[in-house]
């Protein structure tokens, strides 16, 4: 039985999620948006990062209690996410979704899983590239602090081959600034990957992070050029998908995006709150690339790669002197 190589997906962008919100709600609200991507076709949908909360690192939590109350305990299928769950599988629809994870040990991710067309979890990755700080900076409305609250993901860049009577694919995970390290797009593509899926909690604007000068419109065309620029050096369709809108104060990133494997924009969001954008992809799009100018194995030559694995951070040169 051949796979299925054509078929629709969904990025699902979603507006601000307020502090207090129950996470009932929230998940009945993610349901109603799933609902709407699966009535208009689709068989895969992706949701953003940290979906299920608002974007807790902004702050300093002062207590343990508080930050574990952003994180999902145990088994996520059960519990306030169960309905997410029973609808892919009543739907005929899987999905990504990032969430934060705290494991039966005591470790904190922030962490999306694949979930199948039967609502069965087949595959999580858990966030590497964790940006921000440890402490708070002094003075600064809004802080970035994932490395205070997350662990560095343990799972590394996996790939893995879904079931093709549902879509067959070979499916890379990201999760917001991963997608600015090429390192990981070209760990998935050299195990054949073909679709990544992205999900984000971007701000518009880093007010005092970083300076100033990221105003929102640089910001975006950042974030697509990461997406856009990926999809192409591998070969892939991408959809990268955020979390949007003012929330609790700050301005997130929207521009949600399905790009495809030479780098084109099939859509892109134009709002800034929820929005299910369903397109037709076909996956042997892919193949062309991977035949000619990104024929792995013709082509690159890793031996002269060594210095990106043996060294972590840029060292300088010394002058050059003529003698």
């Amino acid at each position: 039985m051949a796979g299925v190589r054509k078929f629709k997906i969904a990025a699902i962008q979603v507006g601000p999620i307020a502090r207090a919100a129950k996470r009932e709600d929230t998940v009945n609200r993610l349901c109603g948006l799933l609902n709407k991507a699966a009535d208009q076709g689709a068989t895969l949908a992706v949701f953003p990062e940290l979906t299920l909360t608002t974007f807790f690192p902004k702050w300093l939590i002062n207590t343990q209690d508080e930050v574990d109350s952003f994180f999902e305990k145990g088994d996520i299928t059960q519990g306030p996410c169960k309905p997410l769950f029973e609808l892919s599988k009543t739907k005929n629809i899987g999905f990504y979704l990032g969430y934060a994870e705290l494991t039966d040990d005591g470790h904190h991710f922030n962490t999306s899983i694949l979930v199948d067309n039967k609502g069965k979890i087949v595959h999580k990755y858990r966030k590497v590239h964790l940006p921000g700080f440890v402490e708070p900076i002094e003075g600064v409305p809004f802080q970035q602090l994932e490395k205070r609250y997350f662990e560095y993901g343990d799972l590394g860049f996996q790939a893995i081959r879904t079931n093709p009577e549902w879509i067959d694919a070979t499916v890379g995970m990201l999760i917001c600034n991963d997608r600015r390290w090429p390192e990981a797009w070209r760990s998935y593509a050299l195990q054949g990957m073909d679709l990544m899926l992205i999900g984000y909690n971007s701000v518009a604007n880093a007010v005092g992070l970083f300076g100033d000068k990221e105003d929102k419109t640089l910001r975006q065309y950042h974030s697509d050029l990461a997406v856009k620029s990926n999809a192409y050096f591998n070969s892939c369709y991408a959809v990268s998908v955020g979390k949007c809108g003012k929330e609790e104060g700050q301005n997130l990133l929207a521009g949600s995006l399905i790009v495809d494997p030479r780098g084109q924009v099939v859509v892109q969001s134009e709002i800034e709150d929820d929005d299910v954008m369903v397109r037709e992809i076909d996956l042997d799009e892919t193949v062309i690339g991977k035949q000619k100018m990104f024929d792995f194995e013709r082509h690159r030559r890793p031996e002269c790669y060594t210095r990106l694995v043996e060294q972590k951070g840029s060292i300088a040169l010394p002058l050059y002197k003529d003698e």
